[in-house]
C-alpha cells in the first residue's frame, strides 16, 4: 500500500541509514560514548518522527478514507485503529 507519506519516510531512512554506518565509522575510530549516544539519539528521534508520519498517513488516508467510502465497516476501521495505537 502506497502512502502520501513514502517519498518522505523513504529519504529519511535512507538518511537514518547513513547516520549509522557513520556512528559505525565513529565507534571503529573510539569516539567517546557521549559522542556516539548522541549520534545514536538523532537517528531514534529521526526514526520516531518517520513512524509518526507514516502511522498519521495510514489513519487519515487508508483507515478514514476506506471507512467513509464504506469499504470497511467502523468495527473493522476500529480494530485497523487500535492496532496502530500500539505502535506510537
Amino acid at each position: 500500500m502506497s502512502h502520501a507519506s513514502d517519498p518522505e519516510v523513504r529519504r529519511g531512512l535512507k538518511q537514518a541509514q547513513c547516520h549509522l554506518a557513520s556512528i559505525l565509522t565513529m565507534l571503529t575510530e573510539n569516539r567517546p560514548c557521549t559522542e556516539l549516544a548522541q549520534q545514536l539519539q538523532a537517528v531514534v528521534s529521526t526514526i520516531k518522527t518517520l513512524k509518526r508520519a507514516l502511522i498519521h498517513d495510514h489513519m487519515e488516508h487508508c483507515i478514514a478514507d476506506a471507512a467513509g467510502q464504506g469499504a470497511v465497516s467502523a468495527e473493522q476501521a476500529l480494530r485497523e485503529f487500535k492496532t496502530l495505537t500500539k505502535y506510537f
